[in-house]
């Protein structure tokens, strides 16, 4: 397993001051936790992560593979994109963690990339009514159906270097409004060929390193019959090209959420 794993979920105590945590349980490591009471301590935990961590290891990278599969609507050159990641794991773990005494109890499936190259870190799936708030909150937009579909894998996922990452549903309104004021106060926002683009449009998913930099849906944008989404960087107040002619990866800005996702989850060397 990857070292920073460990250095992310440590303790803090009276000697280890730094540490991130009250408490981490590592539940495919501690598969003698009964589920009744699990349950009890942790009410978010959901029984398919519980059945997950109590599998081999190969069967839980396995398996998890075939849940993403089956998930995420087709894409060109996802199936094979998929298969190259998940080859590229040598773990996934379920953790628990308290981060102060008292706190509620959070649960992530990370995943492990081999070679200490870094991992990955996703919260539990979306629920129904999460979901449905989410679009309440924007009833005029119809969200890209494979965004809705990556929720219902991780309602919230980034890697080693992130502490950000895709924003949990419970939070786009609040990082959408604080996106809002910062572009008010920042002038009109042009694209590159001059025209105004209208700072509603732009609803963040993504949030980079803590930092004003987001990947937003851009609601005016329609490449592919579903919002493409654009990068955003609150440092220039500009957007990404939606007009060049090169690459997604050199523009940032992309046809289908699903670009964008096989984009962010390339590996970390």
């Amino acid at each position: 397993m990857d070292r920073h794993i460990k250095e992310y979920y440590h303790l803090f105590s009276d000697e280890t001051p730094q540490g991130n945590f009250h408490e981490v349980i590592a539940l495919h490591e501690k598969k003698e936790i009964n589920w009744k009471e699990l349950s009890k301590k942790v009410p978010k935990i959901i029984r398919g992560w519980y059945e997950l961590a109590h599998l081999s290891t190969e069967d839980r990278i396995n398996f998890t593979h075939d849940f993403w599969v089956s998930k995420l609507p087709y894409r060109m050159g996802l199936t094979e994109f998929l298969d190259r990641f998940f080859h590229s794991l040598d773990e996934i773990g379920i953790y628990i963690t308290e981060k102060k005494f008292a706190d509620p109890y959070e649960v992530h499936l990370v995943y492990s990339l081999k070679g200490d190259n870094g991992f990955y870190r996703g919260e539990l799936p979306i629920l129904d009514e999460e979901q449905q708030q989410l679009q309440k909150t924007f009833p005029e937009q119809t969200f890209p159906a494979d965004y809705l579909a990556f929720l219902q894998i991780h309602n919230g996922f980034c890697k080693t270097t992130d502490s950000t990452g895709i924003i949990p549903s419970t939070s786009v309104l609040k990082t959408y409004e604080f996106l809002q004021l910062r572009m008010e106060k920042c002038g009109p926002l042009l694209n590159s060929r001059g025209d105004a683009i209208d700072p509603k449009s732009l609803i963040p998913f993504y949030e980079s390193f803590g930092m004003p930099f987001f990947q937003c849906f851009l609601s005016d944008w329609y490449p592919e019959n579903e919002m493409g989404n654009i990068y955003y960087s609150g440092e220039t107040h500009t957007i990404s090209d939606i007009f060049s002619k090169n690459s997604s990866s050199e523009t940032m800005a992309f046809p289908t959420f699903t670009d964008w996702l096989m984009f962010y989850m390339e590996r970390i060397e």
